[in-house]
Parts: C-alpha cells; structure tokens; sequence
C-alpha cells in the first residue's frame, strides 16, 4: 500500500506545481505590492472598436521590451515557486520517468502532447489567431494573437538560454532537458489565455498544459523537475506581455501539512 502511495505522490506533485504556478500567476495586486519592473502599468484596453493592432514588425519589437517587465516580484514568486517544485521532484526524477513510461495505456493517453503541446504548433497557433484577427477586422482577436506571439518569443529565448547553460541529460539520453520547451510554451499560451479572456478560458488552457508537460515524462522527453521549472517559465512569458490584464487576487500565504509545507491561496475577487 505504501509503495502504490510512493508512486502516486510525484504525480500528484507535478500537479500541485503547476496549480501553484497557475495561482501565483493571477495575484499581481497583493502579492506584488512593490514591483523592480514596471508590473503594474496597464495596457490599453481591448476592443473590437478600438484602432488595429500593431504591424508584425512592431509585435517583435514589443516582445522584446517583454523581458524588460520579468524582473517583478510576482514572477520571482513564480519561479521561486517552480524552482522549489522542481527541487522537490529531482529526488523522484528517475522513478517517475521509470513508472510513467513504462505504461502503455499512458502512452496512448498522453500521445497528442508531443505534436500539440511543440513550439512550431503553440507558434504557429498564435500566427494564426493575429492573421485571423487583422483579415477579418476583429481587433480583439489580432490582439490576442500579438500576445500569443510575444508570450512564445519570450517563453522559448528563457528556455533556450537555460537549456544550453544547464545542459542536463534527457531520460532517453539527449542533450538539453532542463527546462521542458513543451511545457514553457503551453503554460505561456494558457496564461495569455487567462488573462485575456479570464478563468472561463484559462482553466481548461491550463489543463492542457498540464497534460502536456506530463506527456513529455511518459515520452522519456523530460523529468518531473524539468516541466516543473518549465511551467513556471511560460507563466511568467504570458504576464510579462500581458501587464494589467487578469487582475484577479488572491492572498498567498505559507501552510504546514503533514510531513511538509506548502502554500495556501484564497481567492479575494477580481479588482475589474
């Protein structure tokens, strides 16, 4: 009994990581009270009146002037928060790869996540969401889609960076495993989600991801602490492009559990 417990626990962490994550993502009001960048200026606001999106030349230049709004106390939280989960889940690296690739049924579960949850589909995606917008006039949508296409730019560069300067093995022994590239980009795609269009969207954006980065360990792609840090990178892409969007508070504080810690979170409202 103790051993099926063992073998439940780093799924059930990865799990908790990624809500985690998700949680700290939606309480830039309280929890970052005080900011190094620029966290709390707001963008103008989006509608379908409003004057036409950006060119796609001043959607890259905007992307880059992204990374100048990383530095805020909320996305150290977040990365402190994926940095912890992934600590955590390195002692059961190797064990969950074993348990979780070793299932059949879990690969014909998770089979999608490889081709669905890629750089090239989450880019091309987002492409297709601003071409759709600008074509058919939507000014919404075309906004969005910049936000998708900032958010991919910024979550693959932070990833790409650390990839090369960590160079850990992959579990099926290839370069470049840490952090997940899946993971960082679907997590930056459902927050882009989340904030624009709130929790309706966010929630179900979210769950994919999630299934996503747990493909990447079924796939022998990746380690639990891989998409761990991985989620915690797109996070922090999708509301570095999207300041201002998705207030919604929630009071975080440290709890005890039994065995350990964690983090609680209440939800306080939306501030819209």
């Amino acid at each position: 009994m103790s051993d099926r417990r063992n073998r439940r626990r780093p799924r059930q962490m990865l799990v908790a990581t990624c809500l985690a994550c998700a949680a700290l993502a939606a309480a830039p009001a309280d929890l970052a009270a005080q900011t190094i960048a620029p966290d709390t200026q707001n963008r103008p606001s989006i509608s379908t009146s409003a004057p036409a999106p950006v060119a796609m030349q001043d959607v890259i230049a905007d992307a880059i002037q992204d990374f100048k709004r990383i530095p805020s106390w909320t996305n150290i939280a977040i990365l402190a928060a994926g940095g912890l989960g992934a600590a955590m889940g390195h002692t059961s690296d190797r064990s969950v790869s074993t348990a979780m690739s070793g299932s059949q049924r879990l690969g014909t579960v998770f089979g999608l996540g490889e081709t669905a949850g890629g750089a090239r589909m989450q880019l091309f995606g987002a492409l297709g969401t601003y071409a759709v917008g600008r074509f058919s006039g939507h000014n919404k949508i075309a906004t969005i889609g910049a936000d998708l296409i900032q958010s991919q730019i910024v979550a693959q560069s932070m990833t790409a960076a650390i990839k090369m300067s960590v160079n850990r093995t992959r579990p099926d022994g290839t370069q470049y495993s840490f952090p997940s590239g899946h993971s960082s980009v679907t997590f930056a795609t459902a927050t882009v989600l989340q904030r624009d269009l709130g929790w309706k969207v966010g929630i179900p954006a979210y769950g994919f991801a999630t299934y996503v980065a747990a493909s990447r360990i079924q796939d022998k792609r990746h380690f639990l602490s891989d998409v761990a840090f991985g989620a915690a990178i797109g996070i922090v892409a999708g509301r570095s492009v999207t300041v201002g969007k998705g207030d919604t508070k929630f009071a975080v504080a440290p709890s005890a559990t039994p065995g350990g810690g964690g983090i609680s979170f209440t939800w306080l409202g939306s501030s819209r």
